[in-house]
């Protein structure tokens, strides 16, 4: 009998560790996950901020009094070089980020460019 018991006792210290090491182990992993999520949403707020960015030193550069000039040429190019650069981060920003038909972003592209 005080085999059995002792085995019990020991049985049940073992599930009560199995508990609490997967209780931290949840909420250490819904912290990390969480903290990944909120990275990708600001890599992805970058990003549109790099593409603004780029898209209006282009217009500028486009105009008549500036069209030709080299310092705005080399910080387009280098605009559009960073937002290039970015893109390759879409597979993190992307985890944030609905899926929006083609159509509405063809609509969107339109109207920044009136």
């Amino acid at each position: 009998m005080d085999f059995m018991s002792r085995l019990e006792v020991i049985l049940a210290l073992l599930l009560l560790l199995s508990l609490v090491f997967n209780v931290v182990l949840f909420v250490y992993s819904r912290n990390v996950v969480m903290r990944l999520l909120q990275i990708a949403d600001e890599i992805g707020d970058l990003r549109m901020m790099v593409a603004t960015f780029s898209k209006h030193i282009r217009s500028v550069y486009e105009l008549e009094m500036f069209y030709g000039d080299q310092t705005l040429e080399m910080l387009m190019n280098h605009a559009v070089s960073f937002d290039e650069q970015l893109d390759t981060f879409e597979y993190v920003y992307s985890l944030t980020e609905e899926e929006e038909p083609a159509f509405e972003i063809e609509e969107q592209e339109e109207e920044e460019e009136k």
